[in-house]
């Protein structure tokens, strides 16, 4: 079997061992994204018959809401990737358990300090207000919000693992663990379905903790065997390493926030500019399009780490080589989307039938907004990887702050609905695409000074 990998290898002419190890994880990495593609798109029809519209896109608002707390992590996740990678490439590997550990210690506290804090406030928080909803709803909602916040934290320190394995050049895990919760989620839902009534607690409960289980057990096993040398200790948690991590880690998290900010207050401006109803055919375009980033983004991941380690060790020509084959799969995923753009009123009908409608102006705006994400991921995913990011964090602050203003404008004043919210997005992340890219060519060229080469 192997030798059959090489001669295909020699034939396409890959000869990098790090182009090697890339293409072998995309490859699996295909195989586990497609099985959970076709499970997350088979929830969506059971989820609706089992919640109705109104509380699933109450389900949609509330995952988005309680997503902006993702930035507890205070990009550490990120941070600890790079320097992991970077630890492993000069062969410190104390180094890299220290760094393990600090991220471990440093999240878990945060987490647990967030999660008592948003137990007390929850019992003043009328959640029905804030998401829009039957006020019939506060006090399941009262009970459903801090199980799913607490398992939510949870999820953050847990989900490190994956960044190990992903620093570590093991790309295809993420889309491993991806596979089985999709998988074991549609199998939940089905029964569901078929064995209960319809209640958002029952439903939000079950799909909170099901991945926080998974990444558990793949936690024990990993720092058991595979990654037993870099379990984390609490005596190798360091202020020094903190500060190492979180330097960088800090302006990820800049970019982070903001992230969260112009992409998961959509559902939210949505919900209450309107209704939690109308976050559906928003979602469902959403995740229409999500087909071409998911598989993009297969491709993608890879080369983040693949980069830095390349970057480390001044293999410069590979990077070049590299990003021409990465730029030349993204224009041929933007044609993709495209065509996707002509085939969609077929797609909805096959996939949700008359349950759902979708504009054509939203899902013209949703593609137009994957191809500009497409475009720009692989000038992101080297800056990302080199660590260079105060440019992308300053541009990212200035389009969060502008987005929701925007996003209410367009929406509401224009009269345009939810593909106005969309709209405004798309108008946020026109910097990002100017930007990255001359970054990438002065950085490449040597050319990149003050700013650009920080």
């Amino acid at each position: 079997m192997k030798q059959t990998i090489h001669k295909v290898y020699n034939k396409v002419g890959i000869k990098s061992d790090r182009t090697k190890k890339i293409t072998r994880h995309v490859l699996l990495s295909f195989i586990y994204k497609g099985g959970s593609m076709v499970s997350s798109f088979l929830i969506v029809p059971l989820t609706i018959n089992y919640l109705d519209p109104e509380n699933y896109g109450i389900w949609l608002t509330l995952s988005s809401f309680i997503a902006w707390f993702s930035f507890f992590d205070i990009g550490l996740g990120n941070g600890l990737r790079n320097k992991f990678t970077v630890a492993k490439a000069k062969g410190d590997l104390t180094l890299a358990k220290a760094y393990v550990s600090s991220a471990y210690y440093t999240i878990g506290s945060i987490c647990l300090l967030l999660t008592l804090v948003f137990f007390g406030l929850n019992f003043f928080i009328d959640w029905t207000r804030v998401f829009n909803a039957n006020p019939a709803a506060q006090k399941e909602l009262g009970i459903l919000m801090p199980i799913v916040f607490a398992f939510f934290c949870l999820q953050l320190v847990v989900k490190l693992i994956t960044t190990i394995y992903t620093a570590d050049q093991h790309h295809s895990m993420q889309g491993k663990i991806n596979f089985f919760t999709s998988v074991g989620s549609l199998l939940v839902i089905w029964l569901m379905t078929h064995t209960g009534e319809s209640s958002l607690l029952v439903f939000g409960t079950i799909f909170s903790a099901f991945p926080v289980l998974l990444l558990l057990g793949l936690n024990v096993f990993a720092f058991s065997k595979t990654y037993k040398q870099y379990k984390p200790s609490l005596s190798l948690w360091k202020k020094k390493y903190l500060k190492d991590i979180f330097g960088l880690g800090f302006l990820f998290f800049i970019v982070q926030i903001s992230g969260i900010v112009l992409y998961s207050t959509d559902n939210m401006i949505i919900s209450n500019l309107f209704s939690p109803a109308e976050v559906v055919p928003f979602n469902i375009s959403y995740k229409y399009f999500s087909i071409a980033t998911m598989l993009f983004n297969i491709i993608a991941n890879p080369y983040w780490s693949s980069i830095t380690e390349a970057y480390i060790k001044n293999d410069f020509e590979w990077i070049r080589k590299s990003m021409k084959n990465f730029n030349r799969m993204a224009f041929a995923f933007i044609f993709c989307v495209l065509i996707m753009m002509f085939l969609s009123n077929i797609f909805y009908h096959f996939w949700i039938g008359s349950k759902v409608y979708v504009t054509k102006s939203l899902t013209i705006l949703m593609g137009i907004f994957i191809m500009s994400s497409i475009f720009v991921t692989p000038y992101t995913f080297f800056i990302n990887g080199i660590g260079k990011v105060k440019i992308q964090a300053l541009q990212s602050v200035f389009c969060s702050l502008i987005n929701i203003p925007l996003s209410i404008y367009f929406a509401s004043n224009l009269k345009m609905g939810a593909a106005g919210v969309i709209f405004a997005t798309i108008i946020c992340f026109i910097p990002s695409m100017i930007l990255a890219p001359m970054q990438y060519y002065k950085v490449i060229n040597n050319t990149a000074k003050g700013i650009w080469n920080k």
